[in-house]
């Protein structure tokens, strides 16, 4: 069974919106756990109150669990390339691109490729 034109260079860019809320989201988190002595903890309301009772109190729950989630992101890129393989996407550069977006994005970016369904023409 051969697939449809196209499908071996498959990539879809994700939502900007889930783009820019990871990317603040992890730098912030970045943030709180190197240098949680610069946060201005007063002016940001309960985020600011809610993240310094975290970093007082649980700060290596936060450092652990920083290095869980890009080892979880490590984990979406490798099951990227095992779902490239499967459905069909061979090109180099479309692995690559799903590689490193799943890899900074996670499931924002594994969602997209799991929800694909390569056409595949019938042999003749």
């Amino acid at each position: 069974m051969s697939t449809a034109p196209g499908v071996e260079a498959y990539f879809h860019r994700g939502s900007l919106f889930w783009f820019t809320f990871i990317t603040l989201s992890f730098g912030y988190y970045t943030w709180v756990v190197f240098w949680p002595q610069s946060i201005p903890y007063q002016s940001l309301g309960l985020l600011g109150s809610f993240t310094q009772y975290l970093v007082d109190h649980h700060h290596t729950l936060l450092h652990n669990g920083y290095w869980l989630a890009w080892l979880i992101h490590v984990g979406e890129s490798l099951y990227a390339m095992v779902l490239c393989k499967s459905k069909g996407i061979t090109n180099g550069r479309a692995r690559l691109l799903w590689f490193l977006q799943t890899f900074f994005f996670g499931i924002a970016s594994l969602s997209i490729l799991i929800a694909y369904r390569p056409k595949h023409q019938k042999q003749t």
